[in-house]
């Protein structure tokens, strides 16, 4: 079972992919992990990437479906992955598909979370990440903060706030996103795997497992 995750930054995509993960058993694959990945094995597909990172720029097409490729045959990927952040354009979801058809595979389902603007405008200026990149545990100030401010509930690390963590940047994100994926929606939707998912009460403590629910009874069909 292949699966896309899809929805605008701050919409609970990434907590929703750990928690299917967890339950799956399939490994959730982020761009960012497959970078750092390839980056801390000193890969030659980690220093390309790196050459942009470590500039602040954006890593080519090519260079992102490269990593994509080689971490699609890694041993825990056998059995399907959970897609996080990747593909972003059009061309990578093209690119997607003919990697996993050599491997006589496909994209299964393509979940959208759809969450309103201000409420992710609101999620995102609340948001805390824990600094310990193993944990990554992430919390809201706002509805759901650690048990003592500014230290991880789990490991015990600083949590973090992002610099550009402001409401123009936010919004400029989101129009850029959805900007973007308008070309994949079509694209998913001609292919009959996307399905959209608006959490009852998106606010709630258990609106990423109301979205892995949904998600999982569509895997059972």
């Amino acid at each position: 079972m292949n699966i896309v995750m899809l929805g605008a930054p701050g919409s609970g995509k990434g907590t929703a992919a750990k928690i299917l993960a967890q339950k799956t058993n399939l490994p959730h694959i982020s761009t960012g992990d497959m970078f750092r990945e390839q980056i801390k094995r000193e890969t030659e597909l980690g220093k390309l990437a790196n050459s942009y990172i470590s500039k602040g720029e954006l890593v080519p097409d090519e260079v992102t479906i490269n990593i994509v490729k080689d971490r699609l045959t890694w041993e825990d990927a056998k059995n399907g992955v959970i897609l996080d952040g990747f593909p972003r354009t059009l061309e990578q979801a093209k690119a997607l598909d003919e990697i996993l058809k050599e491997q006589g595979k496909k994209v299964d389902i393509v979940p959208e979370l759809i969450i309103e603007d201000k409420i992710i405008i609101d999620r995102i200026l609340n948001r805390a990440t824990c600094s310990n990149k193993e944990c990554g545990a992430i919390y809201n100030t706002k509805y759901k903060p650690p048990k003592k401010a500014g230290v991880c509930d789990i490991c015990g690390s600083e949590l973090v706030i992002r610099t550009d963590d402001n409401e123009e940047a936010i919004q400029n994100r989101l129009e850029v996103y959805r900007k973007n994926v308008q070309d994949l929606l079509s694209y998913y939707k001609e292919k009959e795997v996307l399905i959209s998912i608006e959490p009852e009460n998106p606010i709630a403590d258990n609106a990423s497992e109301q979205v892995v629910e949904k998600i999982m009874s569509l895997m059972e069909k």
